[in-house]
Order: C-alpha cells, then structure tokens, then sequence
C-alpha cells in the first residue's frame, strides 16, 4: 500500500500531528513519522524530502508553526501532494501558521486544512490515495458512515435526556 509522511518541525506538534496517525491507522493506510526542523538541520531536511518518493511516499502531511516553513518546502522538493497543518500558536493563535502555509507561490501549492486540523489532514491523505485504491475508498466510505452514525446517536441521546440533561 501507498505510504504517506508525516513531518514536523518539533515533538511539541506531536499532540496534534497524532490525530493524522490516528485516522491512517484506523483507515488502514501504512505511514512514517518523523520530527525533522527545516530551519536548524536544513541538510536532514533536504534528504527526507529528496528521498520521499524513493521511499514510496506518495503524500507528506507536514505540520509546522509560527514561519512554518516545512510543508512549502517539502512541497518544492517532493513532487507529489503535501498537506500542510498549521500548528496553533502562542504568539498569533496560528494564524501566522496558515499564512505561511497557505499563501504559497504560483507552481508550489500546498493543501491546508485548517489550524490543528490533523484529522481532515489524514483523511484527505486517504482520499487521496483512494484514487486509485479501491479498498481504501471502501474504508473511507465506512468510516465516512460512521461518523454519520456518530451524530445520529448523540441527536438521540438529545431527544431522549433533553439539552440541560446532556
């Protein structure tokens, strides 16, 4: 199967870069992790994104803050979809994140989902690779069904004990 990395600037990201795992696991869908900064081992960096695809990377999730520089890069160097996730952050509230991320120059785009949005990151990982795998799009489908079972339950629990009880 396809295998997608996932890369981040600092363990501090780890928290919110989980819930890509998160979901690629559940979907079933193999991937590599690995906390590598752009701006302070610029020579690891480059080898990671220079050997993405040899690697059998056909999609890089990338999350970064404040410059986030990370997914701009790898998406200049690896020549295959990069997702970007900018990191919320202390001193802009991540807004300074998805700037950087999303205003890329013309011939070097990025898909950016929305500040610490890991989750939609990973599923549209997936939905990417879905494109030519079709039992990865049956998995989607199911889990796409699932969360729709999700947001019935929790109307019923609703209906059942009332807004003040829930």
């Amino acid at each position: 199967m396809a295998k997608v990395g996932i890369v981040m600037g600092s363990d501090s990201d780890m928290p919110v870069m989980a819930k890509a795992a998160d979901v690629l696991t559940e979907l079933g869908v193999d991937f590599e992790m690995s906390i590598i900064s752009a701006h302070r081992e610029p020579e690891e960096f480059f080898e990671y994104a220079k050997t993405a695809e040899e690697r059998g990377f056909k999609v890089i999730i990338a999350g970064a803050g404040k410059a986030a520089h990370l997914p701009g890069m790898c998406a200049a160097i690896f020549p295959m979809p990069v997702i970007g996730i900018p990191m919320k952050t202390s001193d802009l509230g991540g807004v300074d994140s998805l700037y950087s991320i999303v205003q890329m120059p013309s011939g070097i785009p990025v898909a950016t989902v929305a500040i610490n949005g890991a989750q939609n990151a990973g599923i549209l990982a997936a939905k990417i690779l879905a494109v030519s795998d079709e039992d990865l799009l049956a998995r989607l489908k199911d889990y796409t069904q699932k969360l729709k079972e999700q947001v019935k339950a929790k109307d019923a629990r609703l209906k059942q004990v009332g807004y003040k009880e829930y």
